[in-house]
């Protein structure tokens, strides 16, 4: 009779557990939902301001109406939008030696998610080679065109193929022996999904995005998983319905209102996953702007993403460790 799960027995105390794994941090409902405000007040800040740029006129709604109806904006074949992919996925595969020092050895291609499932499936994934002869995969979904913007693209890329999922998920498993077993398999939300976020912001600093509205379309991923913070704790912790949450994405983000569906649904059906991201990419952008200002001169980006990624999958405490030693070592040396 509800969506929320804290409505079942037992089941704020279950949502607190979910939050405490997914986020592995102590954060209470409450706390993620007013960091998830902050954001999103932030990002609109933001949003407005690549608005003006363009000279558009009309109101916040009436710029995200443009992006949701105009055909510049979308492609006309299932084809076209997947060279797109293999377009922008090419250009980020050549920055990369700027930024890291150490690259996996397994490739990855761009395909479509299957039709069988692509009608409920997320705008884009990253799945996981599962062979030594295979590669990983970025799939992209072309199902219903008009529900999947260019403008978004460059961001999904960089969060799901390089330097995202495929960059971190392959380096973990090619640690060998110098992890247990298990772990080069394991996976933390908080870790993964905010290191793919992150590479959204890092796809800005390679040069990823070409237009305005580009920027616009990884500020509105952004804004997105800001907005998860909201929706995912108002519906499973302070009584939201679904017509609340669907309409808080519609009014904040440019996602089509069929992925702002598809999205509130599995919301409800995987308490506290969705509120990884963001906290998760907050942490690591958190940590690089201490050991920046801390190192001055003496800061290089591909140590600091060596010593995010040279230990696998940790929780967030355990990355705050590992950068402080970074810190520390660099200062002494």
């Amino acid at each position: 009779t509800s969506v929320g799960v804290s409505e079942i027995p037992n089941g704020r105390k279950y949502y607190q557990n979910r939050l405490d794994y997914y986020t592995t941090l102590n954060l209470t409902a409450e706390e993620v939902h007013q960091i998830g405000l902050e954001e999103v007040s932030r990002i609109n800040s933001e949003m407005k301001k690549i608005i003006a740029e363009v000279e558009f006129e009309g109101s916040f709604e009436d710029f995200i109406h443009f992006l949701r109806t105009d055909e510049q904006f979308y492609t006309t074949s299932a084809e076209e939008l997947l060279i797109t992919a293999r377009d922008i996925s090419k250009r980020i595969d050549a920055q990369l030696p700027r930024y890291f020092k150490t690259l996996p050895r397994k490739p990855y291609g761009v395909a479509a998610v299957p039709d069988a499932i692509a009608p409920k499936y997320t705008t884009g994934r990253y799945i996981s080679a599962q062979e030594d002869t295979q590669p990983g995969y970025y799939w992209v979904n072309t199902y219903d065109l008009p529900s999947r913007p260019l403008y978004v693209l460059p961001s999904l890329t960089a969060h799901e193929a390089v330097p995202g999922h495929h960059l971190q998920i392959s380096l973990n498993g090619e640690l060998g022996d110098s992890i247990p077993a298990f772990r080069r398999n394991f996976y933390l939300s908080a870790f993964g999904e905010g290191w793919g976020l992150y590479s959204e912001f890092l796809a800005e600093e390679m040069g990823i995005y070409t237009t305005p509205y580009e920027l616009f379309g990884k500020l509105t991923y952004e804004q997105w998983r800001a907005c998860r913070l909201v929706v995912d704790t108002g519906m499973h912790a302070l009584g939201w319905s679904r017509e609340e949450a669907v309409e808080f994405l519609r009014s904040n983000t440019a996602l089509s209102l069929h992925e702002i569906n598809t999205e509130i649904d599995r919301y409800i059906s995987w308490p506290g996953q969705a509120v990884s991201y963001k906290i998760g990419e907050i942490k690591i952008r958190e940590l690089r702007k201490k050991a920046e200002k801390e190192l001055g001169d003496k800061f290089d980006i591909r140590d600091f993403h060596e010593v995010i990624l040279r230990r696998g999958t940790v929780t967030l405490t355990i990355m705050e460790e590992l950068v402080e030693d970074y810190i520390q070592e660099k200062l002494k040396s």
